[in-house]
C-alpha cells in the first residue's frame, strides 16, 4: 500500500469540473466469464459538467458529502455515490486521512448513459491526489479507477478516446472540432444491468441488427479515421439501440421519436449514449444547434445544448 508521507493536508480547497461523455460508437462483445462484456467504443467528453469542491478541514476525520441537484427529481443514495467510494479507496490505498467536506453540484442527468457518476469518481481521485501532494502516478490512478467502474479510467484524461476491454483500455484520439451537441433525455432512466440483460437475451434468441451496423466489422483504425471525417458520414452505431427500438412500449416509442426529431432539426448524426436513456444529435454550427434546442424544448424531455471538449479541465487548488 502506497502511503502519503504528509498523512493528508491540514487545509486546502480543490475545485474540479467533471464532464459528461457520449458514446459516438458502441459495439458490445459477448459476455465474458467474469460477467463483464468486452466492448469497443469511441468516448467523447462534453462541456456539460458536474462541479466538485473538496475542502480539507483537519488533519484527520471523516468525509462529508453535500449534494446540490440542479435537475429536479434525481437523487443518488449515499451508499451508491461513487464520490464516497472513490474517497474510501483513495484513503485505503494511500493512508490519506484528512477530514473532508465535499460539495457536489450535480448537473449531469443520472441513468442517462452520460457517465456522470464515473466522471465524478475520476475527478475525486484527481482532486485527492492533488491535495495529497501528487502521491500517485497516472498509472496507479488508472488502476484504482478501474476498480471503481468500467468507465472511470477514461475520465482521468477526458477528451476523446477509443475504449476497449471492459473499459479499462483507453487510447486517446483527436476529438471532433467545431461541432455542437444536443442531448435529449426522456423522462425515464436506463438501468445498465437490465440493458445488458436485454441485449444478451435478444442475442440468445438470434436477434441481429444488420440494418444498424455494417456487415463487415470496422477495425479500430477505420473507426478512428472515420471520426476525422464529416459527421454525416460517420459509420458509428450503438448495439443497444436496435434492441431497445424492437421492444414494445413507451421507451421504444420515445427513442424513435427523439431520434426522428433530432434528424428533422438538422442533426448530422444521431445516436444513443451508452445504454441510454439519453439520445444526442451532432450539429455543424452553434446557430443550427440553438434553433434545434428551441424546437425540441418545451415538452417532457430534458434538452441540453453543449459541445465537445478537447480535454478535461484542470483541477484548481487553493490554500
Amino acid at each position: 500500500m502506497e502511503k502519503n508521507p504528509t498523512e493528508g493536508c491540514a487545509s486546502g480547497v480543490c475545485i474540479i469540473e467533471a464532464p459528461c461523455k457520449i458514446n459516438l460508437h458502441l459495439r458490445i462483445g459477448e459476455r465474458r466469464p467474469d460477467g463483464f462484456h468486452n466492448l469497443e467504443s469511441i468516448f467523447a467528453t462534453l462541456a456539460l459538467t458536474d462541479t466538485l469542491c473538496f475542502e480539507c478541514t483537519g488533519q484527520e476525520g471523516e468525509s462529508v458529502l453535500l449534494v446540490k441537484n440542479e435537475i429536479p427529481g434525481q437523487t443518488i443514495p449515499a451508499e451508491k455515490n461513487l464520490v464516497l467510494k472513490a474517497v474510501s479507496l483513495f484513503r485505503e490505498q494511500t493512508g490519506f486521512s484528512s477530514a473532508l467536506t465535499i460539495r457536489l453540484d450535480k448537473r449531469i442527468p443520472v441513468g442517462a448513459g452520460l457517465g456522470g457518476g464515473s466522471s465524478d469518481a475520476a475527478s475525486t481521485l484527481l482532486a485527492l491526489n492533488l491535495l495529497a501532494g501528487q502521491t500517485l502516478s497516472a498509472e496507479r490512478l488508472s488502476e484504482m479507477a478501474a476498480l471503481l467502474g468500467s468507465d472511470v479510467p477514461f475520465f482521468l484524461a477526458g477528451g476523446a478516446a477509443f475504449v476497449s476491454g471492459r473499459g479499462e483500455r483507453v487510447e486517446p484520439v483527436k476529438p471532433p472540432k467545431g461541432l455542437w451537441v444536443i442531448l435529449v433525455k426522456p423522462p425515464f432512466f436506463s438501468d445498465t444491468a437490465r440493458a445488458y440483460r436485454i441485449l444478451d437475451e435478444a442475442r440468445e434468441r438470434g436477434f441481429r441488427a444488420e440494418s444498424f451496423s455494417p456487415k463487415e466489422m470496422l477495425s479500430k483504425e477505420a473507426l478512428i479515421r472515420a471520426l476525422e471525417g464529416a459527421p454525416e458520414a460517420w459509420p458509428f452505431y450503438n448495439d443497444f439501440l436496435p434492441v431497445f427500438l424492437k421492444e414494445s412500449g413507451e421507451s421504444a416509442t420515445a427513442y424513435q421519436t427523439i431520434l426522428e426529431n433530432l434528424q428533422k432539426t438538422g442533426a448530422l448524426f444521431t445516436g444513443l449514449s451508452g445504454s441510454g436513456s439519453c439520445c444526442f444529435g451532432v450539429y455543424s454550427t452553434e446557430k443550427m444547434a440553438k434553433i434545434a434546442e428551441k424546437e425540441l424544448s418545451g415538452g417532457k424531455n430534458d434538452v441540453i445544448l453543449t459541445f465537445f471538449l478537447a480535454q478535461k479541465a484542470n483541477a484548481v487548488l487553493e490554500y
